[in-house]
């Protein structure tokens, strides 16, 4: 199992931003094989963690032409800086 951590500092998040991280969001989880996907947003910085079986799932995920679009909009429009670190789950334990 891995996790896409993807950490930005926010320019400016606009109506178009929301409607398009929900179809991202929709789309890892619906056809990308993603198994959980978490955000959230404050004071200027938003992260979002992803769960996914393998790194090749990833890496089609990463390719998706919506995708690509929003990750020109968000270099471009949401976002003046962002990583992403992809991880490795070697051990969980607890309960949920």
């Amino acid at each position: 199992m891995y996790v896409v951590i993807f950490k930005a500092k926010v320019r400016q998040l606009d109506s178009e931003y929301y409607d398009m991280a929900s179809r991202m969001q929709d789309l890892a989880l619906k056809k990308y094989g993603c198994t959980d996907f978490l955000s959230i947003s404050e004071e200027g910085t938003e992260v979002a963690i992803s769960y996914w079986p393998s790194l090749a799932q990833i890496e089609v995920w990463r390719q998706d032409v919506e995708h690509l679009v929003a990750q020109d909009l968000g270099r471009s429009k949401w976002y003046e800086s962002f990583e992403v670190q992809i991880l490795e789950i070697i051990r969980k334990t607890g309960a949920f």
